[in-house]
């Protein structure tokens, strides 16, 4: 099976002068994990995950003042549509990191996560009647 079978497709881009605290409520309410952080002037793609919200938050930070551009990770691996979901495992596994933002011509065009592996990975749970 491919990335481009198990990933999101849509994807919560954010600016990355948006506060930890609009991110933490977009996340929330799409219920993810990550946001791609895209930054116009930097001309770079980034990923903000529920960790570095909640690193910033044990440092005490303010979630209200802090952007998002001082937490991002601008350091990412990227994944392609057509790398298998052993491929995506591995970076995954190797890096210590959850999310892959999926490339293809340049733009993001998706997000895979490990739950979006295991769900591929693990069949559905059969309900029985007792």
């Amino acid at each position: 099976m491919l990335v481009r079978d198990a990933m999101s497709t849509v994807v919560l881009t954010i600016g990355p002068d948006h506060t930890l605290r609009q991110a933490a409520a977009l996340m929330s309410a799409r219920r993810i994990g990550a946001a791609v952080v895209l930054d116009p002037d930097a001309g770079g793609i980034g990923i903000l995950t529920e960790r570095d919200i909640l690193n910033s938050l044990g440092l005490g930070q303010n979630p209200e003042t802090e952007r998002a551009h001082a937490h991002t990770t601008t350091d990412v691996v990227f994944a392609t549509p057509s790398w298998t979901l052993e491929e995506a495992a591995r970076a995954m596994a190797h890096g210590g990191f959850r999310h892959l933002i999926v490339l293809d011509q340049g733009g993001p065009i998706g997000i895979v996560s490990v739950r979006d592996i295991i769900r591929c990975w693990v069949p559905a749970r059969q309900h029985t009647a007792a």
